[in-house]
């Protein structure tokens, strides 16, 4: 090949995401000699990578926001988009949304369509009871329930982060379709580093152990509880503080809730960060309550880093790589978890880079996969 492929990735935001700096991560690790890629956004955010992806070569496009209002202009902007620019492999990372995008690629004679489950939800019917549910996002998820069925249709792969993933975007039925490509990380950055450690800790009072979560601030993850618990926390340990790292629509009734528990000197809103290995080097605990997810990459970085981890049962199993994580039910309550974290506090943190590695989720190695699979079906597009 004289000229590099060229593929299509379809991403939500260009920010500092967890599925935005994995599908970052594989393209940088990957031969652009070989692949390149071009990014499709739906949302312009803080610590954008468009500079980045077009110092590597990339190209960048912006269609709108996914929004009711923004219906009809945004499938009019997929129309124009497909037509002016004609990719062979479509790559979409925004879950049940890429229906759009994949049907507007099969229309443009895109050969392979591949949807990417990043997440999986509950079903609507097991959260209608919830305390303080969020309504917006539990709407959004209904569509996306809604859509995944119409998905599959416009799909030539399916991929996932992790087998639950993959059931719930491509049904019980479609599991052994599905190819699941590993949330990987270039474990040398997240090695703990006792020196290193105290550095990050100058960022907060010293002489605390610092609690950490990572994540944005949306109703899956759950702060809610995770500041009541850290209340809970404080009560029988003052020396702790609570580190959260993320923005998201959710924050400001958050840092109310902070207000209200009379915590604000105890808990640092650090926002979208680009040092997270860092930061994780200098935690002491990584709290993760979500109320669901796919396999979050947080949580492998958090192991790389030799980090205990405290984390909901509503997680995937495949995420425990090593033995740093418990998991613990929600319905055990504040107190259980408040109990269960504080006990959790000491332990000696080790290098984990070669527990990562051989489970699998070494960066250099998953995107040599996958650049294979985009240069194989390729050629299987030319040879036809």
């Amino acid at each position: 090949m004289k000229q590099p492929i060229r593929v299509l990735i379809v991403l939500g935001s260009s920010g500092l995401g967890g599925a935005e700096n994995m599908v970052i991560n594989y393209y940088l690790a990957m031969d652009r000699k070989k692949v390149q890629c071009d990014f499709l956004f739906h949302v312009k955010a803080k610590g954008s990578r468009d500079q980045l992806i077009r110092s590597c070569g990339g190209k960048v496009f912006y269609v709108p926001t996914i929004k009711p209002k923004n219906y009809f202009k945004y499938k009019r902007s997929l129309k124009e988009f497909f037509k002016k620019n004609r990719y062979h492999i479509v790559h979409s990372h925004i879950n049940a949304y890429g229906y759009w995008a994949l049907k507007e690629a099969r229309k443009n004679n895109a050969s392979v369509r591949i949807a990417h489950s990043h997440t999986s939800i509950e079903p609507f019917f097991k959260k209608i009871f919830l305390k303080n549910i969020q309504w917006s996002s539990t709407f959004k998820e209904l569509i996306q329930d809604l859509l995944k069925h119409l998905l599959r249709k416009q799909a030539t792969h399916y991929f996932a982060c992790g087998h639950k993933a993959g059931k719930w975007l491509f049904g019980e039925k479609n599991s052994n379709k599905v190819t699941i490509i590993q949330n990987a990380i270039d474990s040398s950055l997240f090695i703990y580093d006792s020196e290193q450690s105290k550095e990050v800790k100058k960022k907060f009072p010293l002489g605390k152990k610092v609690i950490g979560h990572v994540g944005n601030f949306t109703e899956a993850k759950n702060h809610r509880f995770l500041v009541h618990v850290f209340r809970k926390m404080l009560n029988e340990n003052p020396n702790l503080v609570l580190a959260l790292v993320g923005e998201g629509n959710l924050q400001n009734e958050i840092e109310d809730e902070v207000l209200k528990l009379e915590m604000e000197d105890k808990v640092f809103f650090l926002g979208l960060r680009g040092d997270v290995n860092q930061l994780l080097i200098g935690f002491d605990l990584f709290l993760f309550p979500s109320l669901y997810e796919g396999l979050p990459v947080s949580l492998i970085e958090a192991q790389a880093s030799g980090l205990k981890i405290l984390a909901s049962e509503n997680i995937t199993k495949e995420v425990a790589i090593t033995d740093l994580i418990e998991f613990l039910n929600l319905n055990h309550g504040e107190e259980v978890w408040a109990k269960t974290a504080l006990d959790s506090l000491e332990y000696q943190r080790r290098n984990m880079s070669n527990e990562i590695k051989t489970a699998g989720y070494d960066i250099l190695e998953n995107a040599k996969m996958l650049q294979k699979f985009y240069i194989d079906n390729y050629m299987t597009y030319v040879r036809n």
